[in-house]
């Protein structure tokens, strides 16, 4: 039997993972569930991953495929409960089930594929003119597509170019994370919401992450790398409307610093500009957004990975939003913006592995997480 977990006085149950399918527990089928796994990540769709063990009743029925409660394109849920409260970790459907027969019966699974929301927008090959008649706007665009699936557009998201005459011949999905990377955009899909903007960092922190805080700890490891060599500047060359010649820009990080001065060096060296290929037809509004997002990738250059115990985190780290470190000295401490976010819920309990980054160096005083007791409940 599980007991409370008591952590700086409080108690704090374990954390539990919540199947549902269109709206129902899973209740028949969690003593057969092995493992439950999440990933999670800026740059590609979330996925889950949930293994049961399969076993036969007295009629000869395989209790967990011959349930048909896990089929392909049943709408999932999953929900991390932590006592009285619950976050969500992904919305989406079944994608694929796979049963295993080994020689030995008692060894016989079932693995559950899944993945978040976007996957419905891969279904069907779409060839359509966007701005055919009057030129229209990535914001009337992701506005149609969104609502086309039920889907609500995040109020922060970006406006996106205007102006747009556009060719699509693809699934909606793929379309629309081509018009992030045209934009130098993220697109995440959480909740039944689409987020198309820039990077979030100066959003709201999550609860913060604590290292060596004594009973208050929720982080098991903590592992900064930062990476010097990488550029501090990314260049383009535009085609000149006078001929054959070019024009060279330098773009340079505009994101805001999340710390007290920026994570780069080399005073007295030669700059260091990376150059920016050209990608296909793309006009000079949209090389210059790319060559934007470039050089804000590169001046993310502080990594954190690390791995966090659920139950005493209490929340779900979510990816695409700013969560604050704190344990780990004033020049690594502070606000980092989550990357990856990998939960797994075994016999061991929750734990989610964390990727987070950051372009700066110090923690800002009086700011968020610069108390270890801040965004405990």
């Amino acid at each position: 039997m599980l007991l409370d977990l008591v952590v700086g006085g409080k108690i704090r149950e374990p954390a539990e993972c919540e199947i549902k399918v269109r709206g129902s527990p899973l209740a028949d089928l969690y003593r057969f569930l092995s493992r439950v796994s999440v990933e999670c990540s800026r740059d590609a769709a979330s996925a889950a991953t949930l293994v049961f063990e399969s076993r036969r009743d007295e009629q000869g029925r395989w209790m967990v495929q011959d349930s048909e409660q896990l089929l392909p394109w049943e709408p999932i849920t999953l929900e991390a409960v932590f006592g009285a409260h619950r976050e969500e970790i992904l919305r989406g459907y079944v994608r694929d089930v796979r049963a295993t027969y080994p020689e030995s019966a008692g060894a016989a699974t079932v693995t559950v594929s899944c993945q978040d929301e976007s996957l419905v927008l891969d279904r069907e090959h779409v060839r359509k003119v966007w701005g055919g008649e009057a030129p229209t706007s990535d914001q009337v665009i992701l506005t149609e597509i969104a609502a086309k699936y039920g889907l609500t557009v995040d109020p922060t998201s970006g406006a996106g170019m205007s102006g747009l005459v556009l060719s699509q011949d693809g699934t909606d999905i793929r379309f629309l994370r081509g018009r992030a990377e045209a934009n130098g955009y993220e697109l995440l899909v959480r909740q039944g919401t689409l987020y198309f903007g820039p990077m979030r960092l100066d959003a709201t922190p999550q609860a913060p992450i604590l290292v060596y805080a004594g009973q208050d700890t929720n982080c098991r490891t903590f592992n900064v790398h930062a990476d010097g060599h990488q550029p501090e500047a990314v260049a383009v060359d535009l085609a000149s409307t006078r001929g054959a010649t070019t024009t060279r820009r330098v773009m340079v990080p505009d994101l805001p610093l999340i710390g007290t001065r920026p994570a780069a060096g080399g005073s007295g060296l030669p700059d260091f500009t990376w150059l920016l290929a050209r990608v296909g037809s793309c006009d000079e509004e949209e090389l210059l957004a790319r060559a934007q997002k470039r050089a804000n990738d590169f001046a993310m250059r502080v990594r954190a990975e690390g791995e966090l115990d659920g139950s005493l985190y209490g929340h779900v780290l979510q990816v695409g939003l700013p969560v604050t470190v704190d344990g780990v000295g004033v020049v690594l401490g502070g606000t980092y913006y989550v990357d990856r976010v990998s939960h797994e819920f075994s016999t061991e309990g929750y734990r989610q592995s964390i990727v987070l980054l950051r372009n700066a160096f110090g923690e800002t005083p009086g700011g968020p997480g610069s108390s270890v007791l801040q965004g405990i409940l």
